[in-house]
């Protein structure tokens, strides 16, 4: 998520956003945490700062890396793990969780986040219905 060259205004505004977020969600210094959608990383970067060093971030997106403008997300993600929080980040992209073949071990996270993406979801006519 490297900061627009031009003007950081709005990636700071989505930061402090996003760390508010994660502060709401009480997620811990130490945890595992798996987040959904990861997308160029925005909230990856803030979990990853929250967790600290003990903790850990797995980000999958069914996007392939090369999807995004003016920034891929293989770009961004690439500038996210080349910096001092990349240690605590793993992530995978064109990954389905969906896919019968997912399968994390039970308690293999603390916490899991689905944000900022649920606009790509297939949402089927009535499925806000209850």
């Amino acid at each position: 998520m490297p900061i627009n060259e031009f003007d950081s205004t709005i990636q700071k505004v989505q930061t402090e956003h996003r760390l508010k977020l994660v502060d709401f969600w009480n997620i811990k210094e130490g945890s595992k945490v798996l987040e959904i959608g990861c997308g160029q990383g925005d909230t990856t970067a803030v979990l990853a700062y929250t967790v600290g060093e003990t903790g850990f971030v797995h980000g999958i997106d069914i996007a392939s890396p090369d999807y995004g403008s003016p920034v891929t997300l293989g770009n961004s993600m690439a500038f996210l793990k080349n910096s001092p929080l990349g240690n605590r980040i793993k992530v995978n992209f064109e990954l389905d969780i969906l896919q019968e073949e997912v399968d994390f071990p039970e308690k293999s996270f603390d916490y899991i986040v689905l944000s900022h993406c649920t606009w790509y979801l297939n949402h089927r006519k009535n499925s806000w219905e209850c």
